[in-house]
């Protein structure tokens, strides 16, 4: 059994093996090589123990993990797994061997192993599946329950209507499909750009994946074997966004101590006995580690991942548990991942993605034959409507899971399906959804050309009209009597073009009259009220930040018939004019600048660059107006499969298919993601350099 290993000219990994055990393998092992300590990271925050290195601010993270059992539950997962298919477990043994060869001797080579004094840990034969939990136990955003039943509590029912909006917690993506009837070649086009948190090493990783089975080109997710989310295997191609479904529910549990440990009451009005531990949290700082002692408690229902028997750290008295099917079901749907590499035809995609569980994706997919495929994958809970607001009461009866809904399907719609996480086939398994601009804004500009090409795709991807820019732009045209600074300023942003470029001085105005609309309106004493939220654990804040939740709603706040009195005519005259007193010197791109993470702070770089786009235009490099122009979210890859000849594919990622700084491939795609061009799929192993026999 052999193993190789190709770079093209950008360092991507391209692997061939003689099956395709020995091809995960060397998948695990080359992605050791190249993302040892994103891996060393991701492994660390599966097990809940990051802090022992990045120190207390990675506490509360760990805290959800130990707390919501996830390292506990990739481990189910795969006992089941081993047992229901052994196939898969064997493939995903496979891939972790690869990685712990990977490793060796890793450290001293890699910056950031040397700066913390780590070495790289053992994987374990679950740790893809703790990797895959962690990466999506906050991507369907059960926290905005917790918002949902805040702001109710502050400003009645009718709020959460009001600040239903793609929140700054959630992950979303674009994503379109056009038939061979609208394309040069005859053949099918799918392209898109997941939406994500920008980090670095990135969240995808780009490689290709070839043995006599099978040859698949697509965007790995660094630590999981196979290639899960964007995928052409040169005669069917498939790819996702986020459906926004609500498939994770809340319970408010009471619970009380006895001498045995922990009881729970149930809906059948009696007190169960609860599952209780404890566990212990090393926590680097400055004075050394200290010890954290977690207490983990799991009723009939979940995990408590919030409060306890003597409630919240305010003396609030509450626990919140967690359900989430794949600690119902203890099936993660891995066993999807091989079939998807094997796919030949849109119903082989089909097929395999009845296996999947979460996270929960609309899923286009086309083939060389003229198959077509939209559809959500994903497993979604039957209950009651109540469960999927806020959180329900553990004790009353009525909030059981009951089955699971059929997952939903869609056609297109002139040869065209669009998706960018607003309503569409998804909408009955969610509450809230993306505001649907930028999947107008899609289709509006598909419309535009009678036939598509590869090539013209880019021209969409990077598009920066910003049309929820109107209902601000309406009111200030609604203002008058007003100083002569401001009026020119107003005159201004009503002559323009609604674009957020990178280089424009008037998309800065908008964004700085914005902002101060924001933080006026979430100053006043109505809104102000909801700014303090309960004392849940500090993971979970982002969802009950109240000037992030009014940057995102804006327009909703500002095209209602009545905001609860308040004046927003004055608010966003007064804007206006504070504005115009100071205008922003600059461009939009020389504060909306990219902010990626990194375990570790990195000031080597300097600088990072000016981006175009914003929230909700296409090309979406999300800003939390009111609060920064940094955009820490945008697109985390660009891609286009082309089922016309898959060499006439492309795709480019933020930085470079390499995590290691210093390496050439580190960051050697960032000018052409800013730029917004894509670099060529290669799958012709002639064309590639051979780097190793393994």
């Amino acid at each position: 059994m052999s193993a190789e290993t190709y770079r093209d000219a950008w360092g991507i990994p391209h692997l061939r093996a003689d099956n395709a055990v020995e091809l995960a393998r060397a998948q695990g092992r080359v992605t050791a090589r190249d993302r040892a300590w994103q891996l060393e990271v991701e492994r660390h925050r599966a097990q809940g123990t990051s802090a022992s290195f990045l120190g207390p601010e990675a506490l509360s993270w760990d805290r959800l993990v130990r707390r919501a059992r996830l390292a506990d539950t990739a481990r189910r997962c795969f006992a089941a797994l081993e047992e229901k298919d052994p196939e898969t477990a064997a493939w995903v043994r496979a891939y972790v061997d690869g990685v712990n060869q990977g490793l060796t001797g890793t450290g001293p080579s890699t910056p950031e192993f040397a700066r913390t004094g780590l070495a790289p840990g053992r994987w374990e034969p679950w740790t893809p599946l703790g990797i895959w939990l962690a990466t999506h136990i906050l991507f369907a955003g059960f926290p905005a329950k917790l918002w949902r039943e805040h702001i109710t509590a502050h400003l009645g029912p009718d709020a959460v209507a009001l600040f239903a909006a793609d929140g700054p917690g959630t992950a979303g993506s674009n994503g379109w499909l056009v038939s061979g009837e609208r394309t040069v070649t005859g053949h099918a086009l799918i392209a898109g750009d997941p939406h994500r948190f920008i980090e670095d090493p990135g969240v995808y990783q780009q490689i290709h994946l070839s043995c006599p089975e099978f040859d698949v080109v697509g965007l790995a997710v660094p630590g999981v074997p196979g290639i899960a989310h964007f995928g052409h295997t040169g005669t069917v191609a498939w790819a996702i966004t986020n459906a926004m479904a609500d498939y994770q529910d809340l319970y408010r549990e009471r619970l009380r101590r006895t001498g045995a440990g922990v009881e729970a009451l149930g809906p059948d009005g009696t007190w169960h006995r609860a599952a209780r531990h404890t566990e212990t949290i090393r926590v680097a700082g400055e004075a050394g580690e200290e010890n954290v002692e977690v207490e983990v408690i799991e009723t009939d229902r979940g995990p408590v991942i919030a409060g306890g028997p003597e409630g919240l750290d305010d003396g609030t008295p509450t626990a919140l548990t967690l359900r989430h099917p794949p600690r119902v079901t203890a099936d993660l749907g891995f066993g999807a991942l091989l079939p998807l590499l094997r796919a030949r035809r849109v119903a082989d995609v089909d097929r395999a993605l009845d296996a999947w569980a979460e996270p929960v994706n609309v899923v286009q997919a086309a083939d060389t034959e003229g198959g077509l495929l939209h559809r959500v994958a994903g497993r979604v809970p039957s209950r009651s409507d109540a469960n999927t607001l806020r959180p329900v009461p553990a004790w009353e009866p009525g909030h059981e899971w009951e089955g699971w809904h059929t997952p939903p399907r869609a056609g297109l719609t002139d040869g065209v399906a669009v998706m960018a996480n607003q309503r569409g086939p998804a909408t009955p398994l969610g509450v809230e959804f993306a505001p649907p601009h930028r999947a107008d804004r899609i289709a509006a500009l598909l419309a535009g050309k009678e036939r598509w090409s590869a090539a013209g795709m880019p021209a969409i991807h990077t598009d920066t009209h910003l049309a929820s820019a109107a209902p601000l732009l309406d009111r200030l045209a609604a203002l008058d009597d007003l100083a002569p600074e401001a009026a020119a300023l107003r005159d201004r942003l009503l002559a323009w073009d609604r674009r957020m470029d990178a280089d424009s001085t008037d998309a800065a105005v908008y964004a700085a009259v914005r902002g101060a609309v924001v933080r006026r309106l979430a100053a006043h004493p109505v809104l102000a009220a909801a700014s303090v939220p309960p004392a849940y654990p500090e993971v979970l804040l982002p969802w009950l930040a109240l000037v992030p939740r009014v940057g995102y709603a804006l327009e909703h706040l500002l095209r209602a018939p009545d905001l609860y009195g308040i004046d927003r005519a004055g608010a966003v005259r007064a804007a206006l004019e504070e504005v115009a007193a100071r205008p922003p010197a600059g461009t939009w791109g020389d504060t909306h600048r990219l902010a990626p993470w990194r375990a570790l702070p990195d000031t080597t770089h300097g600088e990072e660059p000016g981006l175009s786009g914003d929230h909700d235009c296409v090309l979406c490099t999300s800003a939390v107006p009111g609060l920064t122009d940094r955009a820490a979210r945008g697109p985390a890859a660009r891609y286009v499969w082309d089922l016309a000849d898959r060499r006439d594919s492309r795709w480019v990622v933020p930085l470079g298919a390499s995590g290691v700084p210093g390496s050439p491939h580190h960051r050697d795609q960032r000018q052409p993601w800013l730029d917004g061009e894509l670099v060529p799929v290669v799958t012709d192993f002639a064309r590639l350099t051979k780097e190793t026999d393994v």
